[in-house]
């Protein structure tokens, strides 16, 4: 079971629920030692006085806030929580909205919800209120000493606590440069947008997160696997050079090789099963 790393209150209106929070992802990657190239040996990090240039202990280090140079405000945990208690101990929806309408690049960090108490029936209640009303709460939590947004949505029998990102948080697109939306000045014909919308629809499918795995952690594991066994690994070629610039590209022609490559395994009078979902299902708001 994995830990907690925040127990505190769920609050909607009046109603408080007991939950703890725990992490819903997990990170999977390829950790590398640093070593020292002449003996491998491993290099350590220490953390030291900049003045003394002696090491210091954990316990010794506290956090400190600059006011003015060389001068700062030293805090413990307990003037964190000190600061405000109810919002280091709340998670506090503040609105619901439809999920559809959360631009999918302000959600961050998924976490579950689960109650403190087995059976709660008010996390119950808020769980079957989302799913009916396919609404998401938005929330403001503290944690680590910084208040986070957040989105709190059903996930099959589950509560997930999303952290997002602020407004101020997401970079202006407009800061890119972009084809615009007048296809007929890019020179798009409308035989090509049929093409590629028959190339989109022979690989539409129902998206099964399981069937896909990160491909290049997998092909260096197998090296790592290979070095260790004392076998030699053979260097690839990297791909081409960049197509240059301002080269005529026969899109028609490398549509038709693409629709010709992914031609589907069924027989070719059985349409693929399709469902389209919306935003907020894709969330769990369901």
């Amino acid at each position: 079971m994995p830990r907690t790393i925040w127990k505190g209150n769920l609050s909607f209106g009046l109603v408080e629920i007991g939950v703890g929070l725990y992490p819903a992802s997990r990170a999977d990657d390829v950790h590398f030692s640093m070593l020292d190239k002449r003996d491998l040996s491993p290099i350590g990090y220490k953390k030291v006085n900049k003045r003394s240039g002696e090491e210091v202990a954990a316990k010794d280090i506290v956090r400190g806030y600059e006011v003015e140079r060389d001068h700062f405000v030293v805090l413990t945990d307990e003037d964190f929580e000190a600061a405000n208690v109810k919002a280091t101990h709340t998670i506090d929806i503040v609105a619901f909205c439809d999920a559809a309408e959360i631009d999918l690049r302000y959600f961050d960090t998924p976490y579950y919800l689960a109650p403190t108490q087995k059976g709660s029936k008010a996390y119950a209640l808020l769980r079957e209120t989302l799913r009916r009303t396919k609404k998401v709460g938005i929330a403001r939590v503290v944690m680590r000493s910084r208040q986070y947004l957040a989105a709190v949505l059903p996930v099959d029998s589950i509560l997930v606590l999303d952290v997002m990102r602020y407004a101020y948080e997401i970079r202006d697109p407009a800061e890119l440069e972009v084809p615009a939306d007048d296809l007929s000045k890019l020179g798009v014909r409308e035989s090509e947008l049929k093409m590629a919308d028959m190339l989109v629809d022979s690989l539409t499918q129902e998206f099964d997160p399981s069937q896909w795995r990160d491909e290049y952690r997998d092909d260096l594991m197998a090296l790592i696997e290979k070095k260790a066994e004392g076998g030699t690994v053979a260097v690839a070629k990297g791909p081409g050079e960049e197509p240059e610039t301002g080269k005529v590209v026969d899109l028609m022609s490398l549509l038709k090789k693409s629709l010709e490559s992914k031609k589907p395994a069924k027989d070719a009078d059985e349409k693929p099963k399709r469902k389209k979902k919306a935003a907020g299902e894709r969330h769990g708001a369901v």
